[in-house]
């Protein structure tokens, strides 16, 4: 099972390898700029401590039809929300993971448009994600091995994408709006792999990432919630490269 979740969704893939890893006890790492600033949507957060992700439903029937409709006030929420990600060049802060089991990992990612992105664990867990572009890789420094996947195959390639729109350009199964977030509900349908979603969050008020969470096949979700979110923060491309000599194939 853990291949076919490699495939379709590497997140998923990440919460296989830190299941057993107890939650970091450490505080996360400050951010230059994380706290809330007036005058641009560069920083966003008013809190430095982990939020608590809201875990999906698990009983949740997401409506799937191919006639799917939405109306006036749906259609300009997922605007809202493509416009936003459109907005993004880069972003970088910090996470929080809760994998299928309950499991709780936190660390800081980093995304740069078009395609990449980097997510660093926390100690104990050995698990960093890399995204080129093109590639994406679920390495663990501690065995010194990763495994490589097409960036097309997971749904990670929806909030890198240098513009997007939502309702056009992917399978918009679901959107919903409350007082708390705006959320859309992506799906994908892959002959020989399966269906998964991808359900992502923003904060209704402040129009800012929350959280997503990635629906397996198999109907496993792994949700992040993100915080101390910089959009303004200048990264370093290197921390993108993926290094394919220092480090393996997995075994087997």
């Amino acid at each position: 099972m853990a291949g076919v979740v490699l495939v379709t969704a590497v997140m998923v893939t990440a919460a296989s390898f830190a299941q057993n890893v107890p939650v970091p006890k450490p505080a996360p790492k400050g951010r230059d700029g994380a706290q809330a600033g007036g005058g641009g949507p560069a920083v966003t957060g008013a809190t430095q401590t982990p939020p608590n992700p809201i875990i999906p439903d698990p009983r949740r029937n997401v409506p799937s039809s191919i006639f799917q409709t939405f109306d006036d006030k749906q259609k300009a929420q997922a605007a809202k929300v493509s416009a936003y990600l459109s907005s993004l060049s880069t972003l970088a802060g910090n996470f929080v993971q809760v994998g299928p089991d309950g499991s709780k990992t936190q660390g800081d990612f980093y995304i740069q448009k078009p395609g990449k992105v980097r997510f660093e664990y926390d100690p104990p867990s050995p698990i960093d994600i890399i995204a080129d572009g093109s590639s994406v890789v679920v390495r663990d420094r501690k065995l010194a091995t990763q495994d490589v996947y097409p960036l097309s195959q997971t749904p990670l390639r929806f909030l890198l994408s240098d513009r997007i729109d939502l309702m056009k350009d992917t399978n918009v199964v679901n959107v919903t709006a409350d007082d708390l977030f705006i959320s859309v509900t992506i799906e994908e349908k892959q002959a020989l792999v399966g269906t998964s979603r991808l359900l992502l969050m923003i904060g209704a008020k402040d129009g800012q990432l929350k959280q997503w969470t990635v629906t397996d096949p198999q109907g496993y979700d792994t949700t992040i919630a993100v915080y101390n979110l910089d959009a303004g923060k200048k990264l370093d491309p290197n921390m993108f490269k993926i290094d394919f000599t220092n480090y393996g194939p997995a075994p087997g």
